[in-house]
């Protein structure tokens, strides 16, 4: 049978394990009995060079026939949804947290080309997911205001693009091109924490940048997006990164403390 363990224990274990004076503290999990998870919504700008590259010839090449063109791809819509595996609040007001999240954006573009007894459809899908784990440091004004000072997290990310061509007579094509898997990125950004129920229920703003560069993207066979088979129709001379940097991003995301 396992045995409950003393309250004293408990906060004198966690006293040793982090260092530090016996302050009055609230801790994320564990000795005082919360877990936090939190999800949300994200906006994520990105510059996608060679993506945009291909955009461009890609309309002007067809610019006879078309009737909706491609627009070009600049940001993402999507969620995160995430962990604190460690949160703690020192008497001074300062915040601690470690964490972890998972995060899928998407964008879509569609083109129509026209012609004498036909029509083609095309569209782009343009996924961007990433795994990611960092810490924050923040400053409690009153029990209700908080300031996230700094928010840091090291990115693991998974581009993905799936191309669909739909012909005339109910005839479609689809090729997905995906990047390498887990491309290093990171995420530097500030924000306001606003608490609903204390200690359990708050509401997060958060805006920052974004480090991402995807080289190429080539499909299950080993076929380039950027550099396409030489029989290719469309062939770009310099396409540049498919995706060359990062850029501004803000989420709004929703806390929930759990008791343990």
């Amino acid at each position: 049978m396992i045995k409950k363990i003393p309250f004293y224990i408990c906060i004198t274990s966690c006293v040793i394990l982090f260092n530090v004076q016996v302050f009055s503290q609230n801790f994320g999990f564990g000795c005082l009995g919360f877990v936090g998870g939190y999800g949300g919504i994200t906006y994520q700008k990105y510059n996608a060079e060679g993506l945009n590259n291909f955009v461009n010839l890609f309309n002007e090449m067809n610019s006879s026939t078309l009737n909706q063109p491609l627009e070009e791809f600049y940001g993402a819509v999507g969620y995160r949804v995430g962990i604190n595996f460690f949160r703690a609040t020192f008497e001074s007001g300062i915040i601690i947290s470690a964490k972890g999240y998972y995060q899928s954006l998407s964008r879509t573009r569609k083109a129509s080309e026209t012609f004498a007894d036909a029509t083609t459809n095309y569209r782009y899908e343009l996924d961007l997911k990433n795994w990611a784990i960092g810490f924050d440091v923040g400053y409690a004004f009153t029990n209700y205001i908080s300031w996230k000072i700094v928010d840091g997290t090291v990115n693991f990310n998974n581009v993905s693009l799936t191309e669909t061509v739909n012909l005339s007579g109910g005839v479609s094509e689809v090729s997905k091109y995906k990047s390498e898997s887990g491309v290093f990125g990171y995420t530097l950004g500030t924000g306001i924490i606003v608490s609903i129920f204390k200690d359990y229920v708050s509401l997060e703003g958060l805006v920052g940048y974004t480090k991402l560069q995807i080289e190429d993207l080539k499909t299950d066979e080993g076929e380039f997006f950027l550099k396409p088979p030489p029989n290719a129709l469309i062939q770009i001379v310099d396409p540049g990164n498919f995706i060359d940097s990062g850029g501004f991003t803000a989420e709004l995301q929703l806390n929930i403390g759990f008791p343990l």
